[in-house]
């Protein structure tokens, strides 16, 4: 996490919250990175709590990283979803995204017993065209 926040304050990602107005509780989150794809804003890490799915906190999410990517000048969003994952993807083709490619990927996450396994599957990649506002 470390090394994201130095991504951070260097320009290179950004970390945006949708959150709850009296609490200020994050309920959705996401990430950008603008160095993972040239000409791109790669949109990733994107959750919503459960109890509040299908509420239109993503797609306030989703608008708001777009907004980010085309305040940077760049006319293209990516992302990518898992397989297994259908209710997102629906989210992310609704909003016009449209699927590019499969590809694998994997990352490391900390299980309950603190032990760091890794964590494999295969992501369809999507991306818009964006267009300044």
């Amino acid at each position: 996490m470390a090394i994201e926040l130095d991504r951070v304050a260097a320009g290179d990602a950004e970390y945006l919250a949708v959150c709850a107005a009296k609490s200020g509780q994050p309920l959705a989150i996401g990430g950008i990175d603008y160095e993972q794809t040239p000409g791109a804003g790669v949109i990733h890490q994107l959750s919503t709590m459960p109890a509040l799915q299908s509420c239109g906190l993503g797609t306030v999410l989703m608008a708001a990283a777009e907004e980010r990517i085309r305040g940077r000048g760049l006319l293209r969003a990516e992302l990518g979803v898992e397989h297994d994952n259908p209710r997102a993807r629906a989210l992310y083709e609704r909003l016009g995204y449209v699927a590019f490619e499969d590809r694998p990927d994997a990352w490391d996450e900390e299980a309950p017993d603190g032990t760091i396994r890794r964590y494999e599957t295969v992501c369809t990649m999507m991306a818009k065209e964006l267009r300044l506002s």
